[in-house]
């Protein structure tokens, strides 16, 4: 037994409760600094890295070149969540989590200080694209082991409340990161684009060094030690990917349970304003009340985790799905009314039955593996799910209302298809609040009905 388990043995009750708030704590931290690096460079995507990096383009070429660079560090979550996920489960869940902090904060630092096109060409945007992809592979690491701590950390009965907490942090992160951007957007034009965009990217610096003194205080996961002990009395087993690939029914059905929530996510980042804002209302307005909505994801997402400890994750879920599929097309009536009253209560519903799915989402994939191939699977499942909802969806959404002559119909009827799919996918699971984390018990029979 590991010098690091006796030392867990004899913690009192209160020191082992500090622990996990402690743990907890460096969770949401943790995604909050991941997150706000990852989407202030969404804002810079569409205002900033156009003219400043692709300005031998005509402003809308630069404009889409710019975004598909914003794509790149989607394409690259998977593969982040591959290479984490393999070393979490060989290694350790903290020394994972260090490294992925420490390679998110010094990549947006770095964005922060590449030259403009006018002083070195295409190389900027060489630049841009490799600090993307590192951003994407480190932040495919981050959610999930940060989920896994917290929830490997709590009692029984806490796991779902304590693994939301890496969930409220992302949503978190994407409304500093956003406000962030905001703010130096207020300085004159000039000045913005020259250099005042690249001070939120400066400021991963400092955040960064916070990071990692919260985060270098933690313990590890005391699931992952017993885990490794257990393996150093047994033969050697498989890589943790080929692990989860050999039960490829509960990726799949991980995966397609996420996805809704994800179409949702940029549906209403990116769809959602734009039909607010053809429906007459202002701009400014639309996205302060974006902003805003994200904080009652934010506390949606700790409320319903801390829920489903207590009804389950399934059927919270499944209720968040069933009711975004009934109230989608009141929902968009009113963000298309002009009237930005009827705008923000609609963003916040959705927001908040949004928060219903992903709430109950992180100790629900969690505990669908056992402890060796836990990372890989919860990474895996998470990141391709967000690839195929949020990456695809912009663009299928925009070319659906197009195609239809601004016809908000087949948008409805997509995200309604959406929604059944991840519904249909966690019927077909067992409840897992009761699982036992430490042995992985109930996942062979996950696929089946209860």
């Amino acid at each position: 037994m590991s010098t690091t388990n006796e030392q867990v043995r004899v913690l009192t009750p209160e020191q082992k409760e500090k622990e996990v708030r402690r743990v907890v704590g460096s969770s949401f931290l943790g995604s909050v600094i991941e997150y706000y690096d990852f989407f202030v460079y969404a804002s810079a995507a569409s205002l900033v890295f156009g003219p400043v990096f692709f300005s031998n383009l005509d402003p809308l070429a630069g404009t889409i070149a710019s975004l598909a660079t914003f794509a790149a560090g989607y394409v690259a979550r998977p593969v982040g969540g591959l290479i984490f996920g393999h070393f979490g489960d060989r290694l350790g869940r903290k020394k994972m989590l260090v490294l992925s902090m420490a390679g998110m904060g010094i990549g947006s630092f770095l964005m922060g200080l590449i030259p403009p096109a006018d002083a070195i060409g295409s190389w900027g945007a060489v630049m841009l694209v490799t600090l993307r992809v590192v951003q994407g592979i480190c932040v495919g690491g981050e959610w999930g082991g940060a989920a896994l701590m917290s929830l490997e950390h709590a009692k029984a009965k806490k796991r779902g409340f304590a693994a939301s907490f890496a969930t409220a942090g992302s949503s978190f992160g994407t409304f500093l990161g956003t406000g962030a951007m905001g703010v130096v957007a207020l300085l004159p034009h000039d000045a913005f684009l020259t250099w005042g965009w690249r001070l939120p990217f400066l400021a991963s610096a400092a955040l960064l060094v916070i990071g990692l003194i919260v985060r270098a205080k933690v313990s590890e996961s005391p699931v992952f030690e017993a885990a490794m002990a257990a393996q150093e009395e047994k033969k050697k087993e498989s890589a943790p990917l080929m692990e989860v690939l050999r039960h490829p029914r509960i990726l799949i059905l991980t995966t397609l349970s996420c996805i809704s929530l994800f179409s949702m996510s940029a549906m209403i980042s990116t769809f959602g304003p734009t039909y607010a804002v053809a429906g007459g209302a202002s701009s400014s307005s639309v996205l302060f009340g974006l902003s805003i909505s994200g904080l009652f994801s934010s506390a949606g997402v700790l409320v319903f985790g801390k829920l489903s400890d207590t009804l389950g994750r399934r059927w919270l879920m499944m209720a968040g799905g069933i009711a975004v599929a009934l109230l989608i097309y009141p929902l968009f009536a009113a963000i298309g009314s002009g009237t930005i009253a009827l705008v923000f209560i609609a963003f916040v519903t959705l927001k908040v039955l949004y928060s219903m799915i992903y709430g109950p989402m992180a100790a629900f994939l969690a505990e669908q593996y056992p402890p060796r191939s836990r990372y890989t699977g919860i990474s895996l499942s998470y990141q391709l799910a967000s690839l195929i909802g949020a990456g695809f969806t912009p663009v299928i959404l925009a070319s659906l209302y197009a195609a239809s002559g601004k016809d908000i119909g087949p948008v409805i009827w997509f995200m309604v298809g959406m929604c059944a799919i991840s519904v249909a996918a966690v019927f077909l699971t067992r409840e897992t609040k009761d699982n036992d984390i430490m042995t992985g018990a109930a996942t062979k029979e996950f696929a089946s009905k209860p």
